[in-house]
């Protein structure tokens, strides 16, 4: 049992060292009973420490970053950076970002060349149309003349 009260002191030193797992503590872990109704006396109340440390340390650590981020606040102020000029730095940075990608490089290339493409139908829709309409005008006055020259009344 002393062994384990060892093992349990120095697995409480901290959980942050970086001292790597071994056989033994995986055992120790392998052997706790999350049944708090066998728990000694003694072993509730180094717990209830621990938790009572823990949560002193949260709290001082809250504290610690609420004064960073007054601090930080500071900072900012002093240097002229208020929400909106950081606002507008960010979607400015956000967009040229954007632009420099390899996906709108991509998509503005396509979409350019399907401009072009679209233009040329166009252009081309629209030749053909005048021309149908020239052919049409070209037959019309013929038709017209014919008509006129075989019709001596209607003049």
């Amino acid at each position: 049992m002393e062994t384990r009260q060892q093992d349990r002191g120095r697995l409480r030193a901290g959980f942050m060292d970086s001292e790597p797992l071994r056989e033994a503590d995986e055992d120790l872990v392998s052997e706790v009973n999350l049944n708090n109704s066998v728990m000694t006396e003694e072993e509730r109340e180094e717990i209830q420490q621990e938790l009572t440390k823990l949560e002193e340390e949260i709290s001082t650590l809250k504290q610690v970053l609420s004064s960073k981020e007054k601090q930080h606040a500071e900072l900012k102020q002093k240097l002229g950076l208020n929400p909106l000029s950081e606002l507008k730095n960010n979607f400015s940075r956000g967009w040229h970002d954007m632009q420099t990608s390899t996906a709108y490089k991509k998509t503005s290339e396509t979409l350019s060349t399907a401009g072009q493409k679209t233009s040329a139908a166009f252009t081309t829709l629209g030749s053909a149309i005048t021309r149908k309409f020239g052919d049409m005008r070209s037959n019309s006055i013929g038709y017209s003349i014919r008509h006129s020259m075989s019709m001596p009344a209607m003049r």
